[in-house]
């Protein structure tokens, strides 16, 4: 239909305008690849009946279902180009399972899974959706240039919908393309027969890119088509040839292959000009700078389960057209073209079917230009160089910096969306050893790949120069006389069969920057031989190696205390048999041993006339609860510090493991490890309630790495009644992090104290998580309490 008239017309009780003499809706399929059908995908076909060509220019169409409910929405896709006079534009949708003939190549591609009985098809002039859900109220909307409803749709022109629509049969305008706005009338059933701008039919056109022609001649196929509107390709499944592209990386190890961009971009911003042609164990031959056709199968890699996909060509075949050519240019990767918004949701389904918002959604706007070359320039190290050759720069530098140089994470809403894991693709250069805060100077360009690990990455055929901004490892300072040093450090699976150096450097960590605590709450100690699964439980040998390497690292001559688990029941390296240890300078502070506990034993909390007390010191809290299943148990001590009681709580929650990734295709992620990190916290909560039950002035400090965030349901439900407070949160925002992760500075370490503890001085330690040379992936923390004023 035309645009909308402003009078009535009595004729027509359904949608209504004045009848289009020019760009119409001439014929809709929803049965592609369905049982029975020939076609693969379901298309829609426009026609032009005037005599000068319809510009499509920020057009769309869409579709609504048949039956629209409440909460069915107009699924839209965009457009671009033009209907020539007289003839046909082919908008590809959603593709089947069955089927066995491809349509003419697509003048514009959607994934809209259409009915093939019923629905409404909209040629709207816009690409917002459409709100209307009722045939009156779309006759109102001044946007929609033509409408067709068939089979029982309850959105349609005229007298009624379009009849005969099946998974074998399209609904289809005459020849001369008729419109009288009445569905019913214009449009009847019959054989899908879609035809493209170049004229093209099924089998007459190389509709999948495939087909006989000249080896030197590129194809119908571009790689704009290949990529489509959404996360996934139209053409998925599909065999393509002959694409035309410039070679702009190769990648010569790992997962092999190329990406290839073509420089004649079309206008649509969702659409990626770039694509990775994957050549699995086979090294490529091609070069940067060549000019190619690649013919292959179009697929979706999915790095994980979780992950998004990666568009690819597989069990390609190359033409190479010339050497030595100009690179398209690199799309800019500045802080005001990244969108502040993370990505789109989904009530925690799949996003892969949205049509992409790149202006939007930082994710987006990394979608739409996956494969594509991209850069950046002058970027701070926000993520140090890992063994594996990668390291992360934020595109966004104001973008929650702290005070060191990293990007803070705060928020599970608000993700930070400048940062970008960068690698590099000159297997004979050496990777920069970079800290954060450093800089990559001048301009690093390559092409956008996604993988499992971190997402969206730069695969860097040329890297920035590193520039040190000599990033020191903190030294806190002693405590005083009269004040008990208490601190948490995850020593990162430490076992008595470790190299040396590693245990020196731990034991530095301990003796000069933690500045020898007086006791110190150790988290991923293992058994004497580490990963090997034997039965051995015990861990003397190897905190005997490491006190001595504290000791001669200028520290005291710390004792220990711990309680032996059973063998491989508290997860961690199968084998290693993982737990807490206090150690404890007898110099400064005492252990109250209290005998009778063990590994399946609970202590619990006794009211004496002498005060409050454990039964069992050491001792675990609740070991045979569920929320310590395959998990480490908090390990409880009684110290005596200037004739004053403190209990000591150490943890090591259970791991993230499992939890749905930031940048995955289900939005919002689940993170369905906390629910046992919630049952953790709760039996914490509970313990230490009785104590103040016991006592409402029991000093009380409970640390450890709870593996959440300070803003988490975990550190929540651990405080909850305000039993404990997390003590990250009295630093400044800039300074709450303990731990580094794809880029992202964050809390996972945490100590936390009773009410009657008032007088602290709190610090966290940075000397592992922000540098490329680490003796732990984690930061120490330490908590210097003035026993004497805290009554």
């Amino acid at each position: 239909m035309g645009v909308a008239s402003a009078f009535a017309i009595t004729s027509l009780p359904a949608a209504y305008a004045t009848p289009s003499a020019t760009a119409v809706i001439s014929e809709v399929y929803g049965g592609g690849g369905n049982s029975g059908a020939t076609l693969t995908r379901d298309f829609v076909e426009l026609g032009n009946a005037g005599s000068a060509a319809y510009d499509l220019g920020g057009y769309s169409v869409q579709y609504l279902p048949g039956t629209p409910s409440a909460s069915s929405l107009w699924q839209v896709t965009a457009l671009s180009g033009a209907v020539a006079p007289g003839g046909r534009f082919l908008v590809a949708e959603a593709a089947g399972t069955g089927g066995s003939t491809a349509l003419p190549t697509a003048d514009a591609t959607g994934s809209v899974a259409m009915s093939a009985t019923s629905g409404t098809i909209a040629l709207v002039s816009g690409t917002t959706a459409l709100t209307c859900k009722t045939a009156a109220d779309c006759a109102a909307d001044g946007r929609i240039v033509d409408l067709v409803g068939y089979g029982s749709a309850l959105v349609r022109e005229g007298s009624g919908p379009a009849t005969g629509a099946s998974n074998t049969a399209a609904v289809a305008r005459g020849a001369a393309l008729g419109d009288t706005d009445d569905n019913a009338v214009d449009l009847s059933a019959g054989t899908p027969s879609p035809v493209n701008s170049a004229g093209q039919t099924p089998g007459s056109g190389d509709g999948g890119g495939g087909g006989d022609g000249d080896p030197t001649t590129p194809g119908t196929v571009r790689v704009h088509d290949i990529q489509g509107t959404t996360r996934l390709s139209p053409l998925a499944g599909q065999t393509v040839s002959r694409v035309p592209g410039i070679v702009t990386g190769v990648r010569t190890s790992g997962s092999k292959g190329y990406w290839i961009q073509d420089p004649a971009a079309d206008a649509d911003s969702r659409t990626s000009e770039g694509v990775f042609v994957y050549t699995g164990s086979v090294t490529p031959t091609v070069t940067v700078g060549d000019s190619v056709l690649v013919g292959g199968k179009v697929s979706e890699y999915y790095p994980s389960s979780t992950s998004q996909s990666v568009t690819e060509l597989t069990a390609p075949t190359v033409t190479v057209l010339s050497g030595g050519n100009a690179l398209p240019a690199a799309v800019a990767l500045n802080a005001a073209d990244v969108p502040a918004a993370y990505i789109p949701t989904a009530g925690g389904g799949s996003i892969e079917s949205l049509a992409l918002e790149p202006g939007v959604y930082a994710q987006d706007f990394y979608e739409s230009t996956e494969g594509m070359r991209v850069a950046f320039s002058d970027a701070r190290v926000v993520g140090a160089s890992d063994a594996y050759g990668e390291l992360w720069v934020t595109v966004k530098p104001d973008e929650n910096a702290t005070t060191r140089g990293g990007t803070l994470y705060s928020s599970y809403d608000q993700p930070n969306t400048g940062r970008l894991e960068v690698m590099s693709l000159d297997a004979t250069a050496s990777f920069p050893s970079a800290d954060v805060g450093d800089e990559l100077s001048g301009t690093t360009t390559g092409p956008l790949d996604y993988s499992t690990y971190g997402g969206y990455n730069v695969q860097a055929t040329q890297l920035g120069t590193l520039v040190d901004n000599g990033l020191k490892q903190e030294v806190t300072r002693r405590q005083k006389s009269d004040e008990l040093a208490v601190a948490t450090y995850n020593v990162e699976n430490l076992d008595a069969l470790d190299a040396q150096e590693k245990i020196d450097r731990l034991a530095h960590g301990v003796a000069v920057n933690l500045n020898s605590p007086d006791v110190v709450a150790l988290e991923e100690i293992q058994d004497d031989n580490g990963a090997t699964s034997d039965g051995t439980v015990t861990s003397e040998a190897t905190l005997k190696r490491f006190t001595d390497a504290i000791r001669a690292a200028g520290g005291p001559r710390y004792q220990w205390r711990y309680i032996a688990p059973t063998d491989n029941q508290d997860g961690g390296e199968p084998g290693g048999n993982i737990r807490q240890v206090f150690l404890f300078n007898p110099k400064r502070v005492s252990f109250t041993d209290r005998a009778g506990g063990d590994a399946v034993t609970a202590t619990s909390v006794v009211k004496t006339r002498k005060g409050v007390r454990l039964t069992a010191s050491p001792g675990r809290i609740d070991p045979a609860s569920d929320a310590w299943d395959n998990s480490r148990k908090p390990l409880v001590g009684e110290f005596v510090f200037h004739g004053e009681t403190v209990f000591v709580i150490a943890n090591h929650f259970t791991s993230k493991g499992g939890d749905q990734p930031l940048h995955g295709r289900y939005q919002p992620p689940s993170r369905s490890s906390e629910t046992q990190r919630q049952a953790q916290a709760a039996e914490v909560n509970s313990f230490v309630k009785s104590l103040l039950a016991a006592d409402k002035n029991a000093k009380t400090v409970v640390l450890g790495d709870l593996n959440d965030y300070e803003f988490s349901q975990t550190v929540t439900t651990l405080t909850a009644g305000k039993v404990l407070k997390p003590l990250i949160t009295t630093l400044p925002a800039a300074e709450r992090y303990t731990y580094v992760y794809d880029g992202n500075s964050q809390t996972l370490d945490h100590i936390l104290t009773s009410p009657a503890v008032t007088h602290y001085d709190y610090d966290v330690v940075h000397i592992n998580a922000e540098f490329a040379d680490q003796a732990s992936d984690h930061d120490p923390q330490v908590v210097r309490i003035d026993v004497s004023r805290c009554r």
